[in-house]
């Protein structure tokens, strides 16, 4: 009998379908953590706060009222009256209800809006450094990612030149992330109003809009690009709960897009999963319309460990960090110390580089590989002061060793 290998079956995209160096190394620190090795892990971008109790109390509540069953794949219409009027009052997004269509994440809201409006042949501007599910998404959509880079000395923000430069005629979709995870930049009006007036002048081109860390800014404000003149039809703004309001294993996400294309993404949805958890999205409601006292304490607190992991960088000979005005993310430009020695070993590769700081030094960080930006690494701050600062010593010890 012939032997029959599953293996086989698997096509290219089973292969490539994960975050790559950022699920590598967290579980490369979970494995050394297991035999014992004291790990400070800073891979992760997972607040490492409790959900807020009166949003925990509102999801007990509703599953006590027997809210446990289906809900409309669009999201329950409570829900989606509430992010209408936060939207509108927070951002100065005006969105109906029926163009707000909630998802089981914004991971998957963002999948949603992709895979309903590009296929093959299709080009979407990336611009890096950018969270790696962009790309992952937009192959499997069958559409072409251009990527374009920018540099710390540009705080990580590609100018609107280079942009209107690298558009074509496939071009379909820019994707921004405002703040941006990994590097903590926040794009400012003025920057924006500039994009989109590159947007304007192309009759079929969108820009989908990640706005997910929006509670998680430390300087500056907050802008939305989809509340300018002119960008109302050409938006998709994602957002969802997991990180300002610490909610990340609750998966409920969201996007706001004009009523042709929102529909879409809610049909898209319908055929690979279906409509979100109804008790979570109650408590999304008391989220949205609770208190937001814990979601200025754990901004507060964000910020403090942003004045350390800046500092810590900056006594790093070699490593260049602007600063970080969001996030939990620092994204340290690493490139004059790649091709150093670390005794016998050559590190000529960010790969290479948080490999060897965590085998010899035990801290976790992501290369910047994972996010079209080879150059520099990638630290979760979202974990304690304590832990940082062992993070920062073992890191400064390292590097500075290197020759």
């Amino acid at each position: 009998m012939t032997s029959f290998d599953p293996s086989a079956l698997l096509v290219s995209r089973s292969k490539t379908a994960d975050e790559g160096a950022i699920i590598r190394m967290s579980q490369r620190a979970r494995e050394l953590r297991a035999k014992g090795t004291d790990v400070v892990s800073l891979t992760l971008g997972e607040p490492d706060f409790d959900t807020p109790v009166n949003i925990q109390a509102a999801a007990t509540a509703a599953m006590n009222a027997g809210l446990t069953h289906y809900s409309p794949v669009m999201g329950i219409p409570e829900l989606r009256a509430a992010l209408s009027k936060k939207l509108k009052a927070e951002n100065g997004l005006d969105y109906s209800a029926n163009e707000i269509c909630l998802a089981n994440g914004a991971k998957q809201a963002i999948a949603n809006a992709i895979l309903s409006i590009i296929e093959q042949g299709d080009e979407v501007i990336m611009l890096a450094p950018f969270w790696v599910s962009y790309e992952i998404t937009v192959r499997f959509a069958g559409g072409t990612p251009v990527v374009l880079h920018s540099t710390v000395e540009e705080n990580y923000k590609v100018p609107a030149g280079r942009i209107a430069a690298a558009i074509t005629p496939k071009t379909k979709l820019i994707v921004l992330n405002s703040p941006s995870n990994p590097s903590g930049a926040v794009w400012s009006k003025p920057e924006l109003e500039e994009l989109a007036e590159v947007i304007k002048a192309h009759p079929h081109l969108m820009v989908l809009s990640d706005e997910i860390y929006e509670y998680i800014i430390f300087d500056g404000e907050m802008s939305s690009i989809g509340a300018l003149p002119g960008m109302r039809e050409r938006t998709i703004t994602i957002n969802g709960f997991s990180k300002g309001f610490a909610m990340t294993g609750w998966r409920l996400g969201y996007a706001a897009a004009p009523e042709p294309i929102a529909r879409a993404m809610a049909r898209m949805q319908s055929a690979i999963s279906a409509g979100a958890n109804q008790f979570v999205q109650r408590a999304a409601i008391a989220a949205l319309e609770g208190p937001r006292d814990s979601v200025e304490r754990m901004r507060k607190e964000y910020q403090l460990r942003r004045d350390m992991v800046q500092g810590g960088l900056n006594a790093i000979a070699g490593v260049r960090i602007g600063n970080i005005p969001a996030t939990f993310y620092a994204f340290p430009d690493v490139s004059a110390l790649l091709g150093k020695k670390a005794g016998n070993h050559v590190l000529d590769t960010t790969d290479a580089m948080c490999d060897w700081l965590l085998d010899e030094h035990h801290v976790a960080t992501v290369p910047g590989t994972a996010f079209g930006a080879p150059g520099s690494i990638r630290l979760s701050f979202a974990c304690s002061e304590a832990e940082i600062g062992k993070a920062m010593a073992r890191m400064q010890t390292g590097l500075g060793s290197l020759v």
